[in-house]
C-alpha cells in the first residue's frame, strides 16, 4: 500500500511534467516525416482499408452486422486495437527509451509509461473523433449508446498505463522480455476477435475465453456503444473479469516497481 501511494504522490506532483514530456514525445514520433501528423491518420486508413478490402472484397465474408455495414462495425474494433498495439510495444519500451530521465536525472520511474500513454491516447481521441464522423457520413448517426463511449476509453487508457507499468519495468530489466511481447502482439490480434466477429465462434468454451480477454471486451465495448446498442452494466461478468485482470495487473505492477527501482538506474547505465 505504501508503494501504491508513493506512486499516486509522484503523479501528483510531476502532473505537469507528465503532460509535457506526453505532447513532446507526440511531437517526436511525427517528427521529421514531410506529412508530420497526417502519418497519425494515413497509416490507420491505410491499414483498415486492407483489412476491409480482404474480408469484404477479397474472400466476401464482410457481411452486415447488426444492420450496420461491414466496414463500419470493422472500424468500430480496429480503432481501440490501434491504441492498444501501440501500447503493448511502446509502453514496454517507454522506460528504455527515456533511460535519461532514470539515469540523469531524479524522475519518478513509474511515470515514464503514464506520459507515454497519454501520448498514444492524444492519437486516439483524435482517430476516435474520425470515426464518428464517418458514422454520421454514412447516415448512422450515434445513439444514445454512444454516451458510455468515454467509460470504455478510460477503461482502455488506464488498463494499458497499468501493463505498460508492468512491461515497461520488466523490459528495463530484460530486452529478451520487451522481444517476447512483441512477438505477441500479432497473436493478440488474431485472438481477440478484432477484425471477426467472436458472437459467431461455435465452440462455447472457446467463446467463453475469448469473451474474457482484456482486449476483446474493450473492442467489443466500442462497438457496444456504436454497433451492439447494448449498454456497459448489461454484461456484468465480462466487466468483473476484466476488472479483476486489471486489479491483478496494478498489483504486479506494485510489485514490481518494489523490487525494482533500485536496481533499474544501475541496469539501464
Amino acid at each position: 500500500m505504501n508503494t501504491f501511494i508513493e506512486i499516486i504522490k509522484d503523479h501528483i506532483q510531476y502532473r505537469q511534467q507528465i503532460f509535457k514530456l506526453a505532447i513532446s514525445d507526440l511531437k517526436k514520433t511525427y517528427r521529421g516525416a514531410a506529412l508530420g501528423w497526417a502519418w497519425a491518420i494515413i497509416k490507420p486508413a491505410v491499414t483498415i482499408f486492407v483489412y476491409w478490402f480482404a474480408f469484404e472484397v477479397g474472400l466476401r465474408a464482410g457481411k452486415p452486422v447488426n444492420g450496420y455495414p461491414f466496414f463500419l462495425w470493422l472500424i468500430a474494433g480496429v480503432i481501440p486495437w490501434f491504441y492498444m498495439s501501440n501500447m503493448i510495444t511502446s509502453g514496454t519500451e517507454s522506460i528504455r527509451k527515456y533511460s535519461y530521465l532514470v539515469t540523469k536525472m531524479k524522475f519518478p520511474i513509474s511515470t515514464i509509461p503514464t506520459f507515454v500513454s497519454i501520448s498514444k491516447f492524444i492519437v486516439h481521441l483524435l482517430l476516435v473523433f474520425i470515426t464518428l464522423v464517418i458514422f454520421v457520413l454514412m447516415g448512422r448517426i450515434p445513439t444514445v449508446y454512444a454516451l458510455q463511449l468515454p467509460i470504455y476509453m478510460f477503461l482502455n487508457l488506464i488498463f494499458f498505463m497499468v501493463f505498460s507499468l508492468v512491461s515497461g519495468l520488466l523490459a528495463s530489466m530484460s530486452k529478451d522480455f520487451a522481444n517476447l511481447v512483441k512477438s505477441f502482439v500479432t497473436a493478440i490480434f488474431w485472438l481477440s476477435g478484432i477484425i471477426y466477429n467472436v458472437h459467431n465462434i461455435s465452440i462455447p468454451w472457446l467463446k467463453s475465453l475469448l469473451m474474457i480477454n482484456p482486449v476483446t471486451f474493450l473492442a467489443e465495448g466500442y462497438r457496444n456503444c456504436l454497433i451492439y446498442h447494448t449498454w456497459i452494466w448489461e454484461q456484468p461478468k465480462r466487466l468483473m473479469y476484466f476488472l479483476i485482470i486489471m486489479l491483478f495487473m496494478l498489483l504486479a505492477g506494485i510489485w514490481a516497481y518494489r523490487r525494482l527501482r533500485k536496481e533499474i538506474p544501475d541496469v539501464l547505465n
